[in-house]
């Protein structure tokens, strides 16, 4: 149940860039850190309602390790911002959500995501009492407008991730949108009035499908919502330093950590 009755909770599953943070063969300062806030799995949120149920945004590579690190014993739904591999490919370890759900879990993406999907995990989309014990039970379908799920109403957001064209999804004053780098003119609406923006900051230089980390604090300046969290982090940006030297309203969002959000 989320701390705070009335409130959502964002659980943060996983903070870092495709890479993962230390990254494989890199003996960097960040990638030696001993700052547990350093230490970055692919990026994922949770979002638990005051009911106690959870929609899981993406699922990386690390959703087994991650969600027993941060104490997640249930997936009600599972929302998708695009279908590239760090963000997709734990998806098999669902099937241990099924058990404890005793269902099918809903999948929603794009139109192309869902069709990504189901070419990637073509052995999952099968009713839970018919599902064999080694496989997930998922039903996936395209969310291409507001929609109710697991009692909370899902706006999603289209982003641009270089050329392509990804989903942020907005849940009462919360906005997840990660892996972008641009906010096409008809999304800037969706996203005002926030109590909590986690928007990508990939590093300091600029990249041609993330934010920068001073482009996204631009983008914040801009909606101006309540908080700003920022997350899909490469080792460029060691925490406490980087912390240091935002404006006033914006953090790092880290591996673990847990904020309450209101709900509409």
């Amino acid at each position: 149940m989320a701390k705070d009755p009335g409130r959502l909770e964002v659980i943060f599953l996983g903070t870092g860039t495709s890479h993962g943070v230390p990254m494989i063969a890199c003996d960097c300062p960040v990638c030696r850190s001993d700052d547990p806030r350093d230490r970055r799995n692919r990026a994922s949120v949770a979002v638990r309602s005051a009911d106690g149920r959870v929609i899981l945004i993406d699922t990386a590579p690390e959703l087994r390790l991650s969600s027993i690190a941060c104490g997640l014993d249930r997936v009600d739904a599972v929302l998708f911002t695009h279908p590239h591999a760090d963000h997709i490919m734990g998806l098999d370890d669902i099937r241990r959500f099924n058990d404890v759900a005793r269902a099918t879990i809903g999948c929603y993406g794009s139109a192309a995501t869902v069709r990504r999907l189901r070419e990637v995990f073509s052995y999952t989309e099968v009713a839970y009492e018919k599902t064999p014990a080694n496989r997930p039970s998922l039903r996936f379908e395209v969310i291409d407008g507001p929609r109710q799920i697991c009692g909370l109403e899902v706006i999603p957001v289209p982003l641009l991730h270089g050329t392509a064209e990804v989903l942020g999804f907005r849940i009462g004053g919360l906005a997840y949108c990660t892996d972008c780098s641009a906010i096409p003119a008809d999304s800037w609406s969706l996203l005002e009035g926030l109590d909590l923006l986690v928007l990508d900051a990939l590093r300091h230089t600029p990249h041609p499908t993330h934010f920068s980390l001073s482009e996204a604090i631009e983008v914040i300046g801009r909606l101006r919502p309540g908080r700003a969290l920022l997350t899909h982090m490469t080792h460029e940006l060691a925490h406490e330093a980087t912390v240091a030297s935002l404006p006033a309203g914006i953090s790092l969002a880290y591996d673990g950590l847990k904020v309450a959000v209101r709900p509409k």
